[in-house]
Parts: C-alpha cells; sequence; structure tokens
C-alpha cells in the first residue's frame, strides 16, 4: 500500500492530519517527518531513512514552517531533483503570506491548502484531501 508523507513539526497539527485519515478509513501507511531535512533524507533513502523500502509515496504533504529546512526550500530541491520532480506535493500551512503561496505555485506545488483555524473544518478538509490523494488521483510513475 503506498505511504502518505506528512512533513508536520507540531505535534497537534500532526495528530489532527492522522486523526482525520482514521475518520476517512484511509489504510494508507503514513510517515510523519518533522522537518525539509527529514522529508529529503527519506525521500532519498538516506539517513536513518537508508533502509526504507524503495517505493515512493503517493503525495507529500508539506508544512510551510518548519524548523532547519523550510517548506519552500524543501519544495525547491525537490523539484530540482529529477528522481522527485514528479511527485505530487500539498501545501499545508497556517501562513497567510501571499507571498508563501505565490512561491509555492511558481515551484509546482499540486495543491495550497491553508489550515483553517476551526479544529473541525481541519479534519472535514483533511478527509477530502487524504481521499483525493490516496483514493482518487492517479500518481505519475517514479522515474
Amino acid at each position: 500500500m503506498p505511504t502518505i508523507l506528512l512533513a508536520e513539526d507540531s505535534d497537534n497539527d500532526a495528530e489532527m492530519v492522522l486523526d482525520a485519515f482514521r475518520e476517512a478509513h484511509l489504510a494508507n501507511p503514513i510517515v510523519r517527518v518533522f522537518d525539509g531535512v527529514e522529508v529529503l533524507d527519506y525521500l532519498r533513502r538516506e539517513g536513518k531513512f537508508s533502509e526504507r523500502p524503495v517505493n515512493r509515496p503517493i503525495v507529500l504533504m508539506l508544512d510551510l514552517e518548519m524548523p532547519r529546512l523550510g517548506g519552500i526550500e524543501t519544495l525547491t530541491q525537490i523539484r530540482a531533483d529529477p528522481a522527485l520532480a514528479h511527485l505530487p506535493v500539498v501545501i499545508l500551512t497556517s501562513s497567510r503570506q501571499e507571498s508563501d503561496a505565490i512561491a509555492s505555485w511558481n515551484l509546482g506545488v499540486n495543491a495550497f491548502v491553508l489550515k483553517p483555524v476551526e479544529p473541525a473544518q481541519f479534519v472535514s478538509a483533511l478527509k477530502v484531501l487524504g481521499k483525493f490523494w490516496a483514493v482518487f488521483n492517479q500518481t505519475p510513475p517514479a522515474p
């Protein structure tokens, strides 16, 4: 079963994502990483992820504001890497900065989703996102 990669440094937000995916009855394994450095290590099978299976995640749910390496910098490196360039990436952010949205779209993000302030709305939005990416979307083949 294809994996969903979740890059989220907030324990509360990560738990809401996981709860929403469980409520949506998604069977996909979800791997959580805490920052962009771990995203790249996971995708490239480096560091503590060097022994993980070869399969690529079906989608990366990427927060923008993370320690060490933020979302925009992480997305820049993903899109510059021919082996990762076509990985579907969904930005999940609380940033209302227009510049963040513009930068993300310019880098080829597949969706830019603002985290609703109301937790119930956040969970509802995540259920829809999870089902779309895990069930309905056809991902490109890995290079």
